[in-house]
């Protein structure tokens, strides 16, 4: 009925008793809307509620290698480099803290299974000029200690033996996460990267161009992409 009165008079502006009618309509329902507005329900955010469950990253882990690589780069005639990769290799990796900081780490690569995408390359890689891998079949790394740096920035020191000789290594590690994959396996995710000089490991062979310069360079850049997964 409301409706139909304002109806009427907006078609009958002149009718000063019907203007006073139109303004005592608007006025109620005015009033409605404001008593609704005002007794809605409210959306409440509780800033104290505790934040959802962050996964639990202590624990063993265990080398995903089929989410992982180990590949290296090496400098050839001195104006540009060959890149290598090991199709084997196997780790693991214990921690008390959730960070990560006291983390221990294990890992192994078979020498044999070195691909720089040339059989004849390669089989020089296996032979006594540089890993001899018939004597030498593994190489290894043990961590002596992984300390956080600052954000996702870690310092991974540890022992690397190739052919019997050990030696320090650094590496600089990125620490890309934890997550839960679609088969609810906690997976970690670890860059690392490290630079070394092979002849100090015993890969002696070396030979030179006519300008004076190294066919194979004696610096070797180690790249690691590394998904552990969480046992148990």
């Amino acid at each position: 009925m409301l409706q139909l009165q304002c109806f009427d008079i907006i078609f009958d502006p002149l009718n000063q008793s019907n203007m006073k009618k139109f303004l005592l309509a608007a006025t109620v329902v005015a009033s409605a809307a404001l008593v609704a507005f005002t007794t809605a329900p409210k959306t409440v955010t509780n800033n104290n509620a505790p934040a959802a469950t962050e996964l639990a990253t202590n624990g063993s882990w265990s080398l995903d290698a089929v989410h992982s690589n180990v590949k290296f780069t090496v400098s050839h005639l001195v104006i540009s480099e060959v890149d290598g990769h090991f199709k084997m290799f196997d780790g693991k990796m214990t921690n008390t803290k959730n960070d990560f900081s006291d983390a221990k780490m294990e890992f192994t690569v078979d020498v044999a299974s070195i691909n720089t995408d040339n059989s004849m390359r390669d089989d020089h890689l296996k032979s006594d000029d540089f890993f001899n891998a018939a004597k030498f079949p593994k190489m290894s790394f043990v961590s002596t200690s992984f300390k956080k740096v600052s954000g996702n920035k870690y310092e991974l020191k540890g022992n690397m033996t190739i052919r019997d000789i050990t030696k320090p290594v650094t590496f600089a590690v990125s620490y890309g996460g934890v997550v839960k994959d679609p088969y609810g396996n906690i997976k970690a995710g670890f860059k690392a990267k490290s630079t070394i000089n092979r002849k100090t490991f015993g890969l002696m062979w070396s030979a030179m161009t006519e300008a004076g310069g190294a066919v194979v360079g004696d610096d070797v850049d180690i790249n690691l992409n590394i998904q552990l997964a969480k046992k148990g």
